[in-house]
């Protein structure tokens, strides 16, 4: 365990990037419940049931993969099981639960064969370098949106946002203070950043800053999960043969961990000559008993988090850094008051910091290469423009199984590829088949 350590990796780099990633993922603890408790559950429970799912996956992944990724219940995923499956379709919370409990046991089957990191493997270089960078891109675009710096807009649906704003003065001065940080080669600069700019929206009411201790910390009422403690409704889902929901939920989530970890594991440079990295079955393992346990514990799909890579920008090697970010999230139990006092003016330039931080690996794709560029580039943009990593990743290997045959170079695409490619357009043309 912490092999990195044993080699000199620098323990107190591990501590302040495992903070770091806790902070800038943190904002799921409060989202999540919100999204969740559309469907009629109830905020607290689904609160605990995020912090504990997310605490005890990390925990498991630092100890067991002993990689510095996080996990937590994904976003995305969370809309999908609220405003698809329970609202559109009219499913009970309950059955919907049963569902991602489904899509965990098949994950974790898929996970222990050599079935995903056989996928990993067959993704070429040039869609895993542009995986990386499609995902710097998309946490960027995300602390953009967070900071107002970036807004929607009917005519240009997006634009900028009103600089003059007192979050969006906090969210640029926190962007200068992590950049300067950063420039002089302070270990922790997203952390401080952080903590700097929370501080100073405290100073000036944004938000209003703690007045007493009982701000900060408060005892946790384990009594709520109670409402979601093991309430899947397997009978409902077998009754109403919710087989394409089951699907949908375990597609995104292994796309969306395989794209996910295939960037964190380019930026940390540790893919061999084979496309994988050691470790890679064993994060694959813990997301899905992740998945599992959320669905126990009362929340929707549990996975890997692109933010892990601000831990990673931050000097994050090994598992001790998804130890500490698992700890953090544990102790957020008692400091949720705490954590709602971090502003998202404070954590939205640390993301758009990392998604500089993962711009490098464009460097090393051959864009003189068509067959390669463009499957590359269209995996990058559609990542944030989407709104999803398993999108981009979809349309990255599709293009680069067509342009691949087109132009007869067959040798250049494995099986796993075209048979890849052929689920994906099924996938993608599925509503019109119905």
């Amino acid at each position: 365990m912490f092999k990195g350590i044993r080699k000199g990796v620098d323990v107190r780099n591990e501590i302040l990037a495992g903070l770091t990633t806790f902070m800038t993922m943190v904002y799921i603890v409060f989202v999540n419940p919100t999204i969740l408790s559309e469907t009629g559950m109830n905020f607290d429970a689904v609160m605990l049931a995020t912090i504990l799912s997310a605490s005890i996956t990390t925990i498991i992944c630092g100890l067991y993969a002993d990689l510095p990724f996080a996990m937590a219940p994904g976003m995305g995923l969370n809309a999908y099981f609220t405003y698809s499956v329970c609202i559109g379709m009219g499913i009970s919370w309950q059955v919907a639960l049963a569902a991602v409990f489904m899509d965990g046991v098949i994950f974790l089957i898929i996970s222990v064969l050599p079935v995903r990191e056989k996928i990993m493997q067959s993704i070429p270089l040039s869609l895993k370098l542009g995986t990386s960078v499609g995902i710097g891109l998309f946490i960027a675009f995300i602390g953009l949106v967070n900071s107002g710096i970036v807004v929607s807009n009917e005519s240009t649906i997006v634009a900028l946002g009103n600089i003059a704003s007192p979050s969006t003065l906090l969210a640029l001065f926190g962007l200068c203070t992590m950049a300067l940080l950063s420039a002089l080669n302070v270990k922790g600069a997203l952390l401080f950043g952080i903590l700097a700019t929370t501080l100073l929206g405290w100073v000036f009411g944004i938000p209003a800053r703690p007045e007493s201790i009982w701000d900060i910390v408060a005892l946790p009422d384990f009594s709520a999960l109670s409402s979601t403690f093991v309430k899947m409704d397997f009978a409902g889902a077998l009754e109403l043969g919710l087989v394409w929901v089951v699907i949908t939920f375990t597609f995104v989530d292994m796309f969306d961990t395989l794209g996910t970890v295939t960037g964190l594991a380019t930026k940390l440079d540790i893919i061999d000559e084979r496309g994988s990295f050691k470790g890679a079955k064993k994060i694959f393992i813990t997301d899905s008993i992740g998945t599992i346990l959320g669905s126990v514990l009362g929340t929707s799909t549990v996975t890997t988090y692109v933010e892990s890579a601000s831990g990673v920008a931050d000097g994050g090697r090994t598992g001790l850094t998804a130890i500490v970010t698992g700890i953090a999230f544990l102790l957020t139990l008692f400091l949720v008051p705490f954590a709602k006092l971090v502003p998202n003016a404070a954590t939205a330039p640390a993301l758009i910091m990392v998604g500089l931080f993962m711009m490098e690996p464009v460097l090393k794709i051959d864009l003189k290469d068509i067959t390669n560029a463009l499957p590359a580039f269209l995996t990058m943009i559609a990542m944030p423009l989407t709104y999803s990593i398993s999108n981009g990743l979809m349309l990255g290997i599709i293009s680069y199984t067509v342009l691949k045959l087109l132009t007869k170079r067959w040798r250049e695409v494995s099986i796993t590829m075209i048979l890849l490619s052929i689920i994906f357009i099924i996938y993608l043309l599925y509503p019109l088949l119905i």
